[in-house]
C-alpha cells in the first residue's frame, strides 16, 4: 500500500524550516502548539484576500514576533498601519492573553511571486469555487497561473459535490513533473476547502519549484540545502 507524508514536513530541515521557533516543555508546549495553530488559521482567514502565504512564529521569555508573508501587504497594513495595530490587539485578545500588548510585534513582508505560492493559489481556488465558477475552469486557470511563473511541475485537485453532484468524486490535473520521493526537490504543498451550498469540497495543490543543490536562502528567507 501507498504511504502518503506532507511533502512539506518530509523536507524539514533539508530545504524547508520549522515554521514556529522557539523551545517549551509540559503544559506549555501544548499550550505554544494550540496558540500557533488558531493564529495562523485566524490570519489566513481574515485576510484571504491578501494572499497570505504563511505565519512563521518566533518566541523568547517575554516576547512574540508573528512574520506574516503575503502577496497584498497593503489590505493588513492598512492606512497608516492602523491595520497592524488592529490585528495585533485582536490576536492578544482572542489568543495571546498571556502576552501584554507591548511584547508582540507583527512584520509584515511581500511575496514578489505569488503564483508559486501553493497557500495563495489555493485560496484563489477556493474563492472562485465559492463563487459558483465551474471546477474545471477553475483549475485549468490555476494550472496556467503556475506555469506563467515558472514552476517546473504542479498538481491541482479537487474533490467533493463537484458542481453539486449527488455522488462525490475526485478530479485533478497534472503538469510536467512532481518528484515528491526526491528530498532535494522543492515543492510547495497546500491543503484547504471550499465552502458551497452543496458541501465542502476539498483542495490540494502541489508546485515544483526545481532542486536545491546547495545551502543558502529562498525568496522568503528560508534557510534550504543541507
Amino acid at each position: 500500500m501507498g504511504k502518503k507524508v506532507n511533502p512539506k514536513v518530509i523536507r524539514i530541515g533539508i530545504t524547508k524550516k520549522w515554521p514556529s521557533v522557539w523551545f517549551a516543555s509540559g503544559k506549555d508546549y501544548i499550550k505554544n502548539i494550540q496558540q500557533d495553530v488558531m493564529v495562523r488559521k485566524y490570519v489566513t482567514q481574515k485576510f484571504r484576500e491578501a494572499g497570505v502565504d504563511n505565519v512563521n512564529i518566533e518566541r523568547s521569555a517575554n516576547k512574540i514576533v508573528l512574520n506574516i508573508t503575503t502577496a497584498k501587504p497593503g489590505i493588513i497594513i492598512g492606512r497608516g498601519g492602523n491595520g497592524i495595530e488592529d490585528l495585533k490587539k485582536d490576536i492578544h485578545d482572542r489568543y495571546l492573553k498571556n502576552y501584554k500588548l507591548g511584547e508582540i510585534n507583527i512584520n509584515i513582508k511581500e511575496y514578489d511571486r505569488p503564483n508559486l505560492s501553493a497557500q495563495i493559489i489555493l485560496q484563489q481556488m477556493a474563492t472562485d469555487i465559492e463563487k459558483r465558477m465551474p471546477f474545471k475552469r477553475v483549475m485549468k486557470q490555476a494550472i496556467s497561473r503556475i506555469e506563467r511563473a515558472g514552476a517546473l511541475g504542479c498538481k491541482v485537485e479537487v474533490a467533493g459535490r463537484l458542481n453539486g453532484a449527488e455522488i462525490a468524486r475526485t478530479e485533478k490535473l497534472v503538469s510536467g513533473k512532481i518528484p515528491l520521493q526526491t528530498l532535494r526537490a522543492d515543492i510547495d504543498y497546500s491543503r484547504g476547502h471550499a465552502k458551497t451550498t452543496y458541501g465542502t469540497i476539498g483542495i490540494k495543490v502541489w508546485i515544483y519549484r526545481g532542486e536545491v543543490f546547495s545551502k543558502g536562502k529562498d525568496k522568503k528567507g528560508e534557510v534550504i540545502g543541507k
